[in-house]
C-alpha cells in the first residue's frame, strides 16, 4: 500500500501544536524528529525509551511527519495544514520555517517499524515510563510504571515539558491528593498522578481526539481505570476545589487559566505547569503574582520552564 508523508520543518518548541494539527487532519501516523530532545535525553538519560544510536536524527530544528492513504486529497490538505500552521503565532509560538514537503512512501510497514526503537525509560525518581506492548516490570521496590501507547500524536511522555510536570508532581505529593489535570494529551500527568497515591484525579481537555488518547492510555494501566476524563475548556465550570491542579500546556493557553485555577485549589494546595518557553517565564510569573500566587520554584529543561506556585486562601 502506498502512503503520503507530510512534513513539517518547525522549531522545538511548536513540535507538539504542529502535531496536534496533523491529529486534527485525521493523520493515520504522525512522527516527530526533534534535534533539542536528541541533545537532552542523550546528555541526560542514558536508558533511553528509544535508541538514539540506532536512528538518523537531525541536528537543528524538528521535522514532524504525519502519514495519509494514497486517496487523499493531498493539495486540499496542505491547503488545510499550512491555514492551521499560520494561525499558531497567534498563541505566542515561533513556528520557524513551517515549510510543508510531501513524499510518496512505498513501504507499508512504517506504521509498526518504528516499534523497534522504542524501549522503557526512567523519566524521574521513581516514575518510568513505558510502551504498551512491552512486558517491562518495575525493577525496584519504589518504580512506578506508566504503560502508554506513543501511536497516537499526543506523546510518549518523555517531552521536556512532560518531565518538568512528573517530576514537581514527585516533589509536592504526599498521597490521598484531589487533583485536575488540564489538557490532559495522552494522560500521562493524570496516570501518574495515581501513581503517586492520588485519591481522586478528573482529566479535562477541549480536544475530542486528546480525551480518547488518553482514555486508551487509561485502559492500560490498572490504576487509573478509575479516571473521569470528559471534554472541557480548560477549567471553565469547574466548581469544586482540589489539592492539585496540573497542566502542561502552551504559556498563552495556561494566563487564561491562572485566574480559573484561583478559586479552586484548597488551602495549601498546588499548581503545577509546564509547557512554557523560557521567554514567557515573566509573563507566568506576573500573571501568578496578579492572582495571589506565590511561585515557589522554577524548573529548568533546556529551554523549557516548569512552576510550582501555592495559593492560599483567606480563611
Amino acid at each position: 500500500m502506498k502512503w503520503t508523508e507530510v512534513n513539517v520543518k518547525t522549531t522545538n518548541e511548536a513540535v507538539e501544536a504542529v502535531s496536534s494539527i496533523f491529529d486534527g487532519l485525521d493523520a493515520v501516523g504522525v512522527k516527530i524528529e526533534d534535534a533539542l530532545d536528541f541533545k537532552n535525553y542523550q546528555a541526560s538519560y542514558p536508558s533511553e525509551l528509544y535508541e538514539l544510536k540506532d536512528i538518523p536524527h537531525i541536528t537543528e530544528g524538528a521535522i514532524v511527519s504525519a502519514y495519509y492513504p494514497e486517496s487523499t486529497d493531498v493539495s486540499k490538505l496542505v491547503g488545510q495544514l499550512k491555514a492551521k500552521l499560520n494561525e499558531l503565532p497567534s498563541f505566542g509560538l515561533d513556528v520557524g520555517p513551517a515549510s510543508v514537503t510531501t513524499v510518496e512512501v512505498q513501504d507499508d510497514d512504517w506504521a509498526t517499524a518504528w516499534k523497534k526503537y522504542y524501549h522503557p525509560v526512567r523519566i524521574t525518581r521513581y516514575l518510568t515510563v513505558k510502551p504498551s506492548w512491552s512486558d517491562y516490570q518495575a525493577s525496584q521496590p519504589d518504580e512506578k510504571v506508566i504503560s502508554l501507547d506513543p501511536g497516537r500524536a499526543f506523546g510518549t511522555g518523555t517531552h521536556p515539558t512532560t518531565r518538568l510536570c512528573l517530576q514537581a508532581m514527585e516533589m509536592i505529593m504526599r498521597g490521598n491528593e484531589t487533583v485536575y489535570d488540564v489538557g490532559t494529551g495522552s494522560g500521562v500527568l493524570s496516570i501518574a498522578a495515581k501513581l503517586l497515591g492520588a485519591a481522586k484525579v478528573e482529566a479535562f481537555d477541549v480536544d475530542d481526539d486528546a480525551i480518547a488518547a488518553a482514555q486508551e492510555n487509561f485502559d492500560l494501566n490498572p490504576i487509573a481505570k478509575s479516571i473521569a476524563a470528559r471534554p472541557n475548556d480548560l477549567l471553565e465550570g469547574i466548581k469544586q476545589p482540589v489539592d492539585l491542579i496540573v497542566a502542561n500546556i502552551l504559556s498563552d493557553v495556561l494566563v487564561p487559566m491562572i485566574p480559573q485555577a484561583k478559586s479552586l485549589l484548597n488551602k495549601n494546595g498546588w499548581l503545577v505547569m509546564s509547557g512554557i518557553i523560557d521567554d514567557k517565564l515573566p509573563l507566568i510569573q506576573k500573571t501568578l503574582a496578579a492572582n495571589d500566587f506565590k511561585v515557589n520554584q522554577v524548573l529548568t529543561y533546556g529551554e523549557w520552564r516548569g512552576v510550582i506556585a501555592s495559593h492560599q486562601l483567606e480563611e
